[in-house]
């Protein structure tokens, strides 16, 4: 397991206080393995392992758990028998209706660290960050970077010339589960095509109600096709007007939202406009692993679809 030390480091100040943790990110970029990092931490440190409860919400086993209520009085009645200082672990927190007021009684009514995972950007938008204003902070998790591969893919291939990794990293891209594949090229295409589908059926189209698959499918087509190019609505829409097909630009803008939401999307503005031209929405879009120094995003970004075995 990669240790992760460049986001341990942002986490570490935070463990053992009262503010709430928040780990984001899309699907399968190891926000899970960053919670076990954090207990490998505690632990570390003396805390015993019968003070943690965790919870991961899209095991069926916790079906039973996902209102705000429900989950409420199971974790009151769990941290009755337990002494001192409670850790709370909760993964893919979204999936529990008005999972925000549940997690602020906690931090009111309990001695307890809570650490929670999302898998979209909008976990700590609107409401939700009105509950939890000012109590937490956020910390967007990412799929491997390329050291991060190299450490990682050395175990698999140890005598591999740097550049011939990179040469991998560029074709599978950085999600950890690819190392349980050996990254291996057509299980690993596979596994990306699933895990690509399960975002855009479950992060997208199902959290946003999105009626029209067919335009949002050309939609992403295109973007993923012109991946770092200067991206406006209004020409898909002059596209589509050609096409026999009325599309109104905040549509197009939308369903771009909602796949940045979904960390499908990486978006990059532009930092030469001035006056009105702030409000133009002419900027770039990234997919897949980038690094997070935005200096750096047009020199590191992959885009496996477009690469061919």
């Amino acid at each position: 397991m990669i240790k992760r030390e460049r986001y341990m480091s942002r986490i570490r100040p935070f463990i053992g206080g009262d503010l709430v943790k928040v780990m984001t990110g899309i699907r399968r970029s190891g926000k899970s393995v960053m919670l076990e990092l954090v207990k490998e931490e505690l632990q570390q440190n003396g805390v015993d392992p019968s003070q943690f409860i965790s919870i991961n919400f899209e095991d069926m086993r916790y079906s039973n758990l996902l209102t705000a209520a429900a989950l409420h009085d199971e974790i009151i009645r769990r941290t009755e028998g337990i002494p001192g200082k409670v850790y709370l672990f909760f993964d893919e927190i979204q999936e529990v209706d008005e999972w925000e007021k549940c997690i602020n009684s906690f931090r009111v009514a309990l001695d307890c660290d809570i650490y929670i995972t999302g898998s979209n950007a909008k976990l700590l938008s609107g409401e939700h960050a009105t509950y939890l204003g000012g109590r937490y902070v956020e910390f967007v998790i990412y799929p491997f970077s390329f050291p991060e591969f190299l450490e990682l893919y050395r175990t698999i291939e140890p005598d591999t010339a740097t550049q011939q990794c990179f040469q991998k990293y560029l074709l599978a891209g950085g999600m950890p589960y690819l190392a349980n594949l050996r990254y291996a090229q057509d299980p690993s295409r596979q596994y990306l095509t699933d895990l690509f589908n399960s975002v855009q059926l479950k992060d997208i189209v199902k959290r946003n109600k999105v009626r029209d698959v067919d335009l949002l499918e050309r939609i992403l087509s295109y973007v993923i096709a012109n991946v770092g190019t200067t991206f406006s609505a209004s020409s898909l829409v002059k596209f589509f007007k050609n096409e026999k097909r009325t599309v109104a630009a905040e549509t197009v803008i939308n369903y771009i939202k909602y796949c940045c939401d979904a960390y499908l999307f990486y978006q990059v503005k532009r930092e030469d406009l001035q006056g009105k031209q702030i409000l133009a929405s002419n900027e770039k879009y990234y997919i897949g692993v980038i690094r997070e120094d935005r200096s750096s995003m047009c020199r590191w970004h992959i885009c496996w679809q477009r690469r061919k075995p």
